[in-house]
């Protein structure tokens, strides 16, 4: 392929360019420690640099989270493995009619971003497509079910001191997210012959409570918007971005969270 289809086309969604330059250089992602936020001798200072990156960006790399990085790269290995299958096997799991779970690409006026996505709740299990996690292979789903367990562990932890920090009870916290839910989007970004006339994830927010990013490949592309600039965001190897959603912001006004993604 050497350009573009026009169905692919989203210049209209195009931002200028984030301005680089050594006398002006660009804010970078706050990191959040989470072994020092456990800590007892450390927490209170970890704690006030996550409460300044939610209240400010919005988004946080999560460092020494304690998620399994073999677990992590099992999980990277497999989820290449799939988008490496012929597009014949990857269709047993193509989206049906008037549903948006499974394998494909979500056209929103007209257009399509560049970009292919696998879509599922996984939690509560009752909601579980039949069709979609239980019909992985093995090698596949095993790792995915144990990754889906630590985020959700690690998230529940998140959000306990986000409420801390915040200075809410955790009890509501706690009940809006009692029901458990979670779902995961695996999405392949493939080469663009025209990058500069498509886009891979248009700008969005999220309005779930906490959204979190594991990058598989190490290839750069997740932009920020933060005080009205595009902002590239560089991962740390092992890190997990943590994306605090839009419904957070119902917990403390402060949070208006102005920042927002796109790929």
């Amino acid at each position: 392929m050497i350009s573009v289809p026009q169905n692919y086309v989203q210049i209209d969604q195009q931002n200028p360019a984030f301005p680089v330059c050594s006398d002006h250089p660009l804010p970078t992602l706050p990191t959040v420690d989470f072994k020092l936020l456990v800590s007892v001798d450390t927490s209170d200072s970890e704690l006030e640099k996550m409460h300044s990156s939610c209240k400010e960006w919005g988004f946080f790399q999560l460092v020494n989270h304690g998620v399994s990085s073999s677990l992590m790269n099992q999980l990277k290995h497999e989820i290449v493995e799939y988008y490496n299958l012929p597009f014949e096997e990857k269709r047993k799991y193509t989206v049906r009619p008037n549903d948006f779970e499974g394998y494909g690409n979500a056209k929103l006026d007209g257009k399509l971003d560049w970009g292919d996505r696998f879509f599922m709740i996984t939690n509560p299990v009752h909601r579980r497509k039949p069709h979609l996690l239980p019909e992985l292979p093995p090698s596949f789903r095993n790792p995915l079910e144990c990754y889906l367990l630590e985020l959700q562990r690690l998230a529940m932890k998140l959000l306990g001191f986000i409420a801390e920090a915040l200075k809410v009870e955790l009890k509501e916290i706690e009940e809006m997210f009692d029901d458990g839910f979670q779902s995961v989007r695996m999405t392949n970004y493939p080469p663009c012959p025209q990058p500069e006339l498509a886009i891979g994830f248009r700008p969005h927010s999220d309005g779930a409570g906490i959204t979190i990013l594991n990058q598989v490949n190490g290839v750069d592309g997740l932009q920020i918007k933060k005080d009205g600039v595009w902002i590239p965001m560089k991962f740390i190897p092992d890190a997990l971005v943590v994306n605090v959603g839009d419904i957070l912001e119902v917990c403390d006004a402060s949070l208006h969270l102005s920042s927002h993604p796109k790929i």
